[in-house]
């Protein structure tokens, strides 16, 4: 080695040291910080966070929570959406506009499966914000008028309809943005390895108190109005994701000897009576999982899998009841090596 050479690498050799000093302390400090675990209620329905931070965050994620319940939910009177479902003055916040601008897309992609004007019918079905019973065809065929996403635009900061009975409902899409929404919270407070769990939809990213990736439970779509039933069907090794799933196996009821869920379909103002009996649906953003997993269900296999076609970002695992009645699976080909058997 040549006198220049020894010199230069006598300069290197302190730097090199020092960065694999400062390494193993990163390592070690990461190692031994601890994980937390907040839980909770919000939209109806529980949330469940699992993070490392030298930090208990609750306080913060609930306030998020909260600012996100009265841009969104239709259960409470002071939200953002009741006011316009009421055709009441209000201010649109930020949260209501990006779910809005974003739901309108997801309805222009699946040809208005996915349509969160769909609220007169769910309720008239019995499964909104407001008791119903089973309508008749005429109630059906009436409602259907106020139904539509393209009936309703946002414009001048306001929200414009074509009927004042046009009603909006967010809940396919709000727990997913709500996730997105404390992920970011919780990236913002400098927490690299998380998992944000409301009501089954889910963001991930890092890794677990196992110093694993994450694996999430794909449950069983067995009929169980009572939410009492947690056998799982597969579970999925997931990070750096968000995942959402909708069925048909909990919120339904029976009339008539005829199962009625609570998936409408908007475009025929009637429950699906589609073979897929479970949508789980995993996308960079949770949102978008959990619109597109409600689309999955309203449109059916084979529907569902044309528009996953034209969107390789998205990855699809499907539970759905074969020609024999037996239940079957399909999943997209890129989540083949996330499956754990």
């Amino acid at each position: 080695m040549t006198k220049e050479g020894k010199k230069k690498l006598a300069w290197q050799l302190p730097f090199l040291m020092l960065l694999i000093v400062g390494s193993v302390f990163v390592i070690r400090q990461q190692r031994s910080m601890p994980y937390q675990h907040n839980e909770g209620a919000v939209f109806g329905t529980f949330y469940s966070l699992t993070y490392q931070s030298d930090r208990d965050l609750h306080q913060l994620v609930s306030e998020e929570l909260r600012r996100i319940d009265l841009s969104l939910s239709p259960f409470n009177r002071q939200s953002v959406i009741s006011a316009i479902n009421e055709n009441r003055p209000t201010a649109l916040d930020d949260s209501f506009i990006e779910v809005f601008k974003r739901a309108k897309a997801i309805s222009a992609e699946t040809d208005g499966a996915f349509d969160i004007t769909v609220a007169p019918l769910v309720n008239a079905w019995g499964f909104g914000f407001r008791e119903g019973v089973r309508p008749s065809a005429r109630q059906v065929d009436s409602l259907r008028a106020v139904i539509g996403f393209q009936k309703v635009t946002l414009r001048n900061g306001k929200v414009e309809k074509a009927d004042p009975r046009m009603m909006l409902d967010c809940s396919a899409i709000a727990k997913g943005y709500a996730c997105d929404a404390v992920a970011r919270l919780l990236q913002a407070n400098g927490v690299q390895n998380y998992m944000v769990e409301i009501g089954g939809e889910i963001v991930t990213r890092g890794i677990s108190p196992k110093r694993l990736p994450w694996k999430i439970g794909v449950t069983k779509p067995t009929d169980d109005s009572l939410a009492t039933s947690n056998e799982l069907q597969t579970i999925l090794n997931v990070t750096d994701m968000a995942m959402a799933t909708s069925g048909n196996y909990r919120n339904f009821y029976y009339q008539d000897g005829k199962k009625l869920a609570h998936t409408i379909d908007p475009r025929t103002g009637y429950p699906v009576q589609h073979s897929i009996l479970s949508s789980t649906v995993l996308a960079r953003e949770c949102a978008t999982a959990d619109a597109y997993a409600t689309a999955f269900m309203v449109l059916g296999l084979e529907k569902a899998k044309a528009v996953l076609d034209r969107h390789p970002e998205l990855m699809a695992y499907f539970i759905y009841a074969d020609d024999n009645g037996q239940n079957a699976v399909w999943f997209s080909p890129s989540l083949k090596g996330k499956i754990e058997d």
